[in-house]
């Protein structure tokens, strides 16, 4: 896999937020002309991304900010977590009481709670932007 790509309306926010995860800008780029527009199905497609990588190197996230077309929601909006499609992107994190505190102020909010996965892990999920569910899972030494 080369990376999962993700539709927000601030693309900053977005990039701001996963940033708070430990993801670092890869870099940015305007996307349009007639390649982009056969590939996404759109006449007069402009979009802004941004290409976020894991500290690691291995996993990578496109943020995409559609300008034109415009973007639409899902409804009900945010999705619960039984809507079809992908449901969650699931991080490791060192700490996740503290994660979870610095992701607050980026808008992330816990769906449920931190829950005790046997002897193995913390889990929890809180919502990113647009509403994505996010996984945070803390292994136990």
């Amino acid at each position: 896999m080369d990376h999962v790509s993700i539709v927000v309306a601030d693309l900053e926010a977005a990039i701001a937020f996963f940033t708070e995860l430990g993801m670092e800008l890869e870099g940015r780029a305007p996307i349009e002309g007639s390649w982009a527009e056969r590939v996404n199905g759109f006449d007069d497609l402009r979009v802004d991304i941004a290409m976020m990588r894991t500290p690691d190197g291995h996993g990578k996230l496109e943020l995409t900010k559609f300008h034109a077309p415009a973007a639409i929601s899902a409804e009900p909006d945010p999705a619960p977590s039984n809507t079809l499609g992908i449901r969650s992107i699931m991080f490791e994190v060192d700490d996740i009481e503290d994660t979870v505190a610095r992701l607050r102020p980026h808008g992330a909010g816990l769906i449920g709670e931190i829950a005790q996965y046997e002897d193995i892990y913390l889990l929890c999920y809180v919502r990113g932007p647009q509403g994505i569910i996010v996984a945070l899972a803390e292994q136990l030494r």
